[in-house]
């Protein structure tokens, strides 16, 4: 099953661009995911195990550094293409 997962990584000491950018640069590394990225959070599309696997990996890497992080994620449970304007009006 394809998901579409919606993060935004809030680090709590120590600046936060640089874990941010790390987090994001760790995300483009994993394998099967499409990910698009704006000024208010990361998008990730694939299959569930990818995406999911892939927020977990990189989420450890994050919590396992010194400086406090909030990572809030919401999942979608349909296939949505990232570059596009979703429609707000139905067919």
């Amino acid at each position: 099953m394809k998901i579409v997962a919606d993060m935004s990584l809030y680090p709590l000491k120590d600046g936060p661009i640089p874990s941010i950018i790390e987090f994001i640069r760790e995300l483009q590394d994993q394998a099967g995911i499409e990910i698009v990225t704006n000024q208010l959070g990361t998008q990730l599309r694939g299959e569930f195990d990818a995406v999911t696997g892939a927020i977990n990996q990189c989420m450890r890497k994050a919590m396992q550094a010194p400086n406090t992080v909030v990572l809030v994620v919401r999942y979608l449970n349909i296939d949505v293409e990232l570059h596009r304007t979703p429609s707000l009006t139905p067919p």
